[in-house]
């Protein structure tokens, strides 16, 4: 059976939303020392970095200097986009400003950059048939939950309410139903692409965790807890990938 332009776009629409997922073991959150700030760092430090090694993985199996080139590219955006960000000291978002503020901006940035690539391999995978679309689909809805708590892991702790750090959680997933179909579309044309894109996100969020979430985390919580949670992080992350591989 062909597949349509219009089912390619809804199923891609539900690994934005299972996104939103992440954000509802925080629904009974009430307040946070500087200790649990810390590890919620680490955490999210942990849940990125694992990411960030599956991206380059799955690059490199398509191509090893597009994926470098990715890497790269990431890099460059990701430190601009700092030194730009830093020029605003009275940068809000919502209720958070200042460094909380910033700090916000530049995960669910490199999120939202992320989901872009998510959007191309479904769009990609469709392409390849129905059932392959489908299974790729089912394995980014589910790899977007924690992905999710990453990004409620930063902002809920910094006091964003749970319900508003689904809706931000949702929001940097919004590219992979708008990318998916063109992908499906122009498979020829997307392909290419993908060990850039994922390369891409991968350096953004490797400098992102050693940059302000581990720095982070070292301050607020003891370097020998902060350690062991990213440990666990990583380990439990890269699991999970493994587990919805093919």
């Amino acid at each position: 059976m062909e597949v349509s332009t219009l089912t390619v776009f809804a199923y891609a629409l539900v690994t934005a939303v299972a996104t939103g997922l992440g954000a509802l073991p925080f629904v009974r959150f009430r307040s946070v020392s500087r200790a649990w700030l810390g590890i919620a760092n680490a955490i999210a430090a942990g849940l990125m970095l694992a990411a960030s090694f599956g991206l380059i993985y799955e690059g490199i199996a398509e191509d090893l200097l597009r994926t470098v080139l990715g890497v790269l590219l990431g890099l460059g955006f990701i430190l601009w986009a700092h030194a730009v960000l830093h020029r605003y000291d009275r940068l809000r978002l919502g209720q958070l400003n200042g460094l909380d503020a910033r700090k916000a901006l530049l995960i669910v940035g490199v999120m939202t950059l992320h989901s872009f690539t998510e959007g191309v391999g479904v769009g990609v995978s469709f392409g390849g048939g129905e059932a392959l679309g489908l299974f790729i689909t089912a394995a980014i809805a589910v790899h977007n939950i924690p992905e999710g708590i990453a990004i409620s892991l930063v902002l809920v702790p910094r006091g964003v309410p749970w319900w508003k750090a689904g809706g931000w959680s949702v929001f940097s997933s919004l590219p992979q139903p708008l990318m998916a179909v063109p992908a499906f579309l122009l498979v020829e044309v997307f392909q290419p692409f993908l060990p850039v894109g994922l390369g891409f996100a991968a350096g953004a969020m490797i400098w992102m965790v050693f940059s302000e979430l581990l720095p982070d985390a070292l301050k607020d919580a003891p370097h020998d807890r902060v350690a062991t949670t990213v440990t666990l992080s990583v380990s439990a992350m890269m699991i999970f990938q493994v587990l919805l591989r093919p």
